[in-house]
């Protein structure tokens, strides 16, 4: 008679016992999961009130010297974002390296930032993942340390279907208020509006932040969906010709005031040009190194990068300091004058 181990049956022959594979019966185990929120109205956020956002700040996380946060300085840049009109920050995004964070120093900076700005400012955590797992146990985390919205990426590199990109949004969007991020350029798959136009079915929704351009934007505010131009070079257009709701922008973190002008004050291609440079300089590397270079030298910051990032070369640094000249140094975050920061005067770590 067989006797079974495991998966196996053991069979008797005259060879002796050798095991013969069996295959296992695929376990259907039930989801029990409940969402881990509070039904409490303390921290919680209509929906609506996400969508009206027109001004969203990807806030840059700045560090001490040893690598860790350097709140102060962080406290300092999101006060003068506020006192410049910015609406909403998006904490731990590309901008502000939530990549380069453990989930621990994620998930207390965004319960820092709710405490000590949340009834100025919408506070929208990046507890998005590649990890639906991760993307959950972070988002459940988020909100209950009393974060406004979500902002949520499609899983990069292990890319999956867009079946599994709908059932991996599915899992996330019944937590709360949030925002779906495409940027096909950092997570090599677009999210195609048929799954867009599945996820608005959920009231959670707030809206997408779109990178692809201002042809996709406009399929999706024809349609009643809320988005935010993901561009800022683009974002001008997208607002007053395409009816997006407004930006999440980079470029704010330097001036915010002037881009509250862009997306408050009516159709203004004038003041668009004007910054169109910044932008531009801002961009020719990888976010966040432009923007980490320039808040060095405007005194912001400390010189501190956690690597993979690097400063700007010197060259670009000196062009920094000719377009804050151009634009007028009032026009920027800090009061300390812009200088060029010479190489040694930052600090690259790669332990923290």
């Amino acid at each position: 008679m067989a006797s079974f181990i495991g998966c196996f049956s053991l069979k008797s022959t005259h060879r002796g016992v050798l095991p013969k594979w069996r295959s296992p019966r695929a376990a259907v185990v039930p989801n029990f999961h409940l969402p881990m929120r509070s039904n409490e109205v303390k921290n919680r956020t209509n929906v609506e009130d996400i969508k009206s956002l027109r001004l969203i700040t990807a806030i840059k996380t700045p560090y001490l010297p040893d690598g860790r946060f350097d709140l102060e300085a962080y406290d300092a840049l999101v006060n003068m974002q506020i006192g410049d009109g910015v609406e909403g920050v998006i904490v731990g995004g590309t901008t502000g390296e939530g990549q380069l964070m453990s989930w621990d120093e994620h998930i207390m900076l965004i319960g820092h930032t709710v405490n000590c700005f949340g009834s100025s400012v919408k506070v929208i955590g990046n507890t998005g993942s590649n990890s639906t797992r991760e993307a959950i146990h972070a988002t459940e985390q988020g909100f209950a340390v009393g974060m406004h919205a979500a902002l949520h990426i499609n899983p990069y590199y292990g890319k999956t279907s867009l079946e599994g990109l709908v059932s991996h949004f599915d899992s996330v969007l019944p937590m709360g208020p949030s925002i779906i991020y495409n940027v096909p350029s950092r997570t090599g798959q677009d999210i195609p509006p048929p799954v867009v136009h599945t996820l608005a079915q959920s009231t959670n929704l707030a809206g997408i932040k779109e990178c692809v351009g201002n042809d996709r934007l406009e399929q999706y505010t024809s349609n009643g969906i809320v988005v935010w131009s993901g561009n800022d070079d683009e974002c001008h257009d997208s607002r007053w010709d395409y009816s997006a709701t407004g930006v999440i922008s980079v470029t704010s973190n330097l001036v915010p005031r002037l881009m509250r002008e862009l997306m408050f004050g009516g159709k203004n291609p004038s003041l668009n040009a004007k910054l169109i440079p910044l932008i531009q300089w801002l961009f020719r590397e990888p976010n966040p190194i432009g923007v980490n270079t320039a808040l060095a030298q405007l005194g912001v910051v400390r010189p501190v990068f956690r690597l993979p990032y690097v400063p700007l070369p010197l060259a670009k640094r000196v062009e920094f300091v000719n377009i804050v000249n151009e634009l007028g140094r009032e026009n920027f975050v800090g009061e300390k004058d812009v200088q060029v920061l010479e190489d040694e005067d930052f600090i690259l770590i790669g332990r923290y």
